[in-house]
């Protein structure tokens, strides 16, 4: 049986892996679902006061406590005889899957719709998903609330309206603008960079077709600078699926599609 360390990206907590955390343990494995820094506390507390800390959250951060997360894993397996985790990511959390991998991490990475590296150049939807945050005044020292409308626009434009609803008061949470920030200066921004020359764990790449948030052309885009390692590297694309890929109806599907990937590189 594997272990998995699931990695959650920006609006998001550890609470929106939770079917994917049942489904993976019912079938035997291990699965982590570890927090952003400061964000490891029930929904309606991270909605009712987010902690002031969050404002310093950056990639590098972030970054950063997934390396010490999977790293002291990684030992803990290896000293048992078992192999490395395998990493699965969600939006920035995809984009983290990919710079954990750079740094000889895990035995395979999954990037589901992951946020743009370094290289990748944003679609105008993409500009537009964003643009709440990076449009605001020091936006990059606030912690900042997705409205409903957003959530809306970039996650679940073809779930029906009380569908839309129901996932946003369950699952959206406040996110550092930092996170954006650093994404907009990625060009000269050293935290964002990614080896892609560099031999790595294999990793699959996940779009969806419909994603607005991180549109599929993205994706593909970011495929092309992975490709260039020497390690194996595929792209995987699902029909009329939004950035709520991981949790709209049919999820199950993206799921046990990773798993099987990962399992079989």
């Amino acid at each position: 049986m594997a272990n998995i360390v699931l990695i959650h990206g920006a609006w998001m907590s550890p609470a929106s892996w939770a079917p994917w955390v049942a489904r993976y343990e019912a079938l035997g494995h291990s699965v982590l679902a570890p927090s952003w820094p400061h964000d490891e506390r029930p929904v309606a507390e991270l909605r009712a006061s987010p902690r002031t800390e969050l404002v310093g959250v950056g990639v590098a951060e972030i970054v950063a406590h997934y390396i010490q997360i999977v790293s002291d894993l990684t030992a803990r397996l290896t000293a048992e005889g078992k192999e490395p985790p395998i990493l699965i990511g969600h939006s920035f959390g995809g984009l983290f899957v990919q710079m954990l991998l750079d740094r000889g991490l895990g035995r395979a990475g999954v990037a589901i719709d992951p946020a743009p590296p370094r290289g990748v150049l944003p679609t105008l939807d993409a500009v537009r998903a964003g643009f709440p945050v990076v449009s605001t005044w020091g936006g990059a020292k606030k912690i900042h609330t997705l409205s409903f409308a957003d959530f809306q626009w970039g996650w679940v434009h073809t779930l029906p309206e009380p569908e839309q609803r129901a996932a946003y008061d369950r699952f959206c949470v406040p996110t550092p603008g930092k996170v954006y920030f650093d994404a907009l200066a990625a060009p000269f921004n050293a935290a964002m960079k990614i080896g892609f020359e560099n031999p790595r764990a294999p990793l699959l790449l996940i779009a969806g077709t419909a994603d607005r948030t991180v549109p599929a052309a993205m994706v593909r885009a970011t495929y092309k600078l992975q490709k260039r390692s020497p390690s194996r590297t595929e792209l995987r694309e699902f029909e009329g699926r939004t950035h709520w890929i991981c949790a709209q109806p049919g999820w199950e599907e993206v799921a046990d599609a990773a798993l099987a990937w990962a399992l079989a590189a």
